[in-house]
């Protein structure tokens, strides 16, 4: 994806998101959580890009902001009974490089890091859930502000109503 448009991406959810932090148990102890409330152009765009540019029905976007090197998410994989069978996820990185570590489940446990730079498109499988771990982790080093769109494939729920892309 061009730099520019992905720049401008940023500095649009950065001020139009209504971003609010809260704490929610997860993995045993509480993590801070952002979400947004309405969904801005640059996120409508995106998606459009990245259901054309891969061929995949998207129906829901989360976004995560990491404000710098202390923002973090720890090793896990989606739920998967959150997202169609079969259906891959799908991360577009704005803003900040940030590394992301992958690690295999069952030993040899390998790791893998991939750096996420602005523009950036990361497809994991549904497969991806099963056999690995991600998460970004905490770095020492400077590092700006980063906001991700994780695109998924949710199952319709009976009560969603018409809530759209952006849940």
């Amino acid at each position: 994806m061009d730099l520019a448009l992905a720049q401008g991406w940023f500095a649009e959810l950065r001020e139009a998101v209504s971003w609010k932090a809260e704490r929610r148990w997860m993995y045993e102890r509480k993590v801070d959580e952002e979400e947004a409330d309405a969904a801005p152009a640059a996120i409508l765009q995106a998606a459009q890009r990245v259901v054309s540019g891969t061929g995949v029905a998207f129906n829901s976007v989360g976004l995560n902001r990491y404000r710098d090197g202390r923002d973090s998410v720890a090793p896990h994989n989606d739920h998967l009974d959150e997202i169609v069978e079969g259906s891959p996820i799908a991360l577009v990185s704005l803003g900040a490089t940030r590394r992301m570590t992958i690690r295999a489940k069952t030993p040899a446990r390998r790791w893998l890091h991939v750096d996420l730079e602005a523009g950036s498109l990361l497809m994991m499988s549904y497969a991806t859930q099963l056999h690995y771990t991600h998460g970004i982790p905490k770095t020492a080093e400077a590092v700006g502000e980063r906001i991700s769109l994780a695109f998924r494939v949710k199952p319709p729920r009976a009560s969603a109503g018409a809530r759209g892309l952006y849940r």
